[in-house]
């Protein structure tokens, strides 16, 4: 994939934001894990400030992105309904099977891929959908574990499938990458249908 970069340096710095960002933001819920509620409110004061300034402030409205942070809200929360029910994970501290906050997390899940794909896929020497289509997979595969790695060292949930790498098994893997990808396929053909232009998904 570096061989694709045209500017390796910008690169490295807007991958090295998202991984602090990812830090930051692991690190916040591994603290606060008991406090669903608080949890939750602080992340949907957080989508409500994105969706301001990403989609109701500018002058061409992005409705995609909140089309694509509903749908994955919706795959998120199917995918952890049946994990849970079949016991492949379970969260901790928590008084229900799964916390308040989890849906406005998926929700921000898909914006954080998003905005980092919109920033990264200028870089690309070639713009192609074939390249766009492998910087997704590749952002998908790591970044979302890698974010998981740290709320599950910090006790908020355990996976109990097997093929664990660092904690987070390799079905997980599949399933970060699924959800996003089957979102992403959903709106390329959203805006192939409506003629809807967007650097990520055109």
């Amino acid at each position: 994939m570096i061989n694709l970069i045209t500017n390796k340096k910008k690169f490295l710095v807007e991958l090295l934001k998202a991984i602090l960002k990812l830090v930051i933001a692991g690190v916040f819920i591994g603290y606060l894990k008991e406090y669903d509620l608080l949890v939750a409110g602080i992340l949907l004061l957080k989508i409500i400030h994105n969706v301001y300034k990403d989609i109701y402030k500018p002058k061409n409205k992005n409705w995609l992105l909140l089309v694509g942070m509903l749908l994955t809200c919706f795959g998120g929360i199917v995918s952890e309904t049946w994990g849970v029910t079949n016991v492949y994970w379970e969260y901790h501290k928590v008084f229900r099977k799964l916390p308040l906050w989890l849906p406005f997390a998926w929700m921000l899940a898909f914006h954080y891929l998003y905005k980092l794909e919109q920033n990264l896929i200028p870089i690309l020497k070639k713009q192609s959908q074939k390249n766009k289509i492998i910087l997704a997979i590749i952002l998908a595969l790591t970044l979302p574990a890698f974010g998981e790695v740290i709320t599950i060292y910090l006790g908020v949930w355990t996976y109990y499938w097997p093929y664990q790498l660092l904690g987070v098994p390799l079905y997980a893997f599949i399933c970060l990458v699924f959800v996003h990808m089957l979102v992403y396929t959903i709106l390329h053909f959203v805006c192939k249908k409506y003629q809807i232009k967007d650097i990520v998904f055109n």
